[in-house]
């Protein structure tokens, strides 16, 4: 079972800083697609502010209910994963309500060192494992150092060609769900 949270808040701004993000239009249609894509149970943004969880809220009911539901039949879809949380705490009771189980965390990043956990050792435990686990991106300049800390694993970051790692977090975490859910 595969759960991704796409955190706001707390991460890193570039001068290290931890901040609270503004949610984004297309990370929730480009990610939610590609969650869809590969079977992702539900796909989390996490966001403290109200004023941002309004707007998320707003732009989910255009998908889901409004103009676009009509419009586009298969982002609706892929849209109805979509939940929104104050904090990554509430998503791991959520997903305990859900499962009865604890998720294992996953934390993400370009520049993650450390106790990586190789894309084909998730891979293996998400197929062998009975557990629900959590794949939690970060916004911005990356995840904030506690979110980090207390994070199960660490997945090891995306190789680059000539040792450019910079993309974008939904072509991050497309990139990551096609690595460890294809056979």
């Amino acid at each position: 079972m595969l759960y991704i949270a796409l955190l706001h808040y707390p991460v890193k701004n570039k001068a290290g800083e931890i901040v609270t993000t503004s949610v984004v239009n297309m990370d929730f249609h480009d990610i939610a697609r590609a969650a869809k894509t590969y079977g992702v149970q539900a796909f989390f943004i996490v966001n403290p502010l109200e004023a941002q969880k309004k707007l998320a809220s707003e732009i989910l009911r255009h998908w889901q209910e409004g103009y676009g539901s009509l419009f586009n039949q298969k982002r609706k879809d892929a849209l109805t994963l979509v939940r929104l949380q104050d904090k990554l705490c509430d998503v791991v009771e959520e997903i305990i309500n859900e499962t009865g189980k604890k998720p294992k965390t996953v934390a993400t990043g370009a520049s993650l060192a450390g106790r990586n956990l190789k894309h084909s050792e998730l891979k293996k435990k998400l197929k062998n494992d009975k557990l629900p686990y959590l794949l939690i991106f970060g916004t911005d300049s990356g995840l904030a150092p506690e979110i980090i800390e207390e994070a199960d694993f660490i997945l090891e970051p995306i190789e680059g060609v000539e040792g450019y790692n910079h993309l974008a977090v939904r072509s991050a975490a497309a990139v990551i769900l096609d690595r460890i859910t294809r056979d």
